[in-house]
């Protein structure tokens, strides 16, 4: 597994509920510090206060292999009620780029967090450049921590929704 060939993970969850609910969860870009081991803060930017394309928000995260950074990402998709994307901005292209997706259920829906890595240098890349020999378990253990993470936000999420 490549950093370059920008690989992915996504986790889905069976919520039952209200779909609306759900919406105004995951638009909240301060759902997932309740959930998050490394994300710690968010704050809107440039007067934006709500999920639309073009809205710039900050993330504040720490991690003890990787210390503390901040993160400034943008809004990039939005389908009301149904997607919203995200994208980590690197200096010529997104370092990242995440999602969340509802799908309507009969009662509820399913709800999927999805994130990829790349193109962009990332935090990743200077393991990556230190150890080339393990980069594809350099970024297999970065995809299992995002995914565990995504995990604890749709866990998070049901329980808040399904109470």
């Amino acid at each position: 597994m490549r950093y370059r060939d920008c690989p992915t993970t996504e986790v889905s969850e069976r919520i039952t509920g209200n779909c609306a609910d759900i919406w105004a969860a995951v638009t909240d870009i301060g759902f997932p510090i309740q959930f998050s081991t490394e994300l710690w803060k968010v704050e809107w930017l440039d007067g934006a206060d709500h999920v639309e394309v073009g809205a710039r928000f900050r993330g504040f995260n720490r991690h003890p292999a990787l210390g503390e950074w901040q993160t400034n990402c943008r809004v990039v998709e939005l389908e009301p009620e149904r997607r919203w994307v995200w994208q980590v901005d690197g200096e010529d292209a997104p370092m990242a780029t995440w999602g969340f997706e509802i799908d309507p259920t009969s009662e509820g829906a399913i709800v999927r967090q999805w994130a990829r890595m790349g193109p962009a240098p990332s935090g990743l890349t200077f393991a990556i450049r230190a150890m080339p020999e393990k980069e594809a378990r350099i970024v297999a253990g970065r995809l299992d921590q995002w995914r565990q993470g995504m995990a604890a936000n749709l866990a998070g999420l049901k329980a808040l929704i399904e109470g």
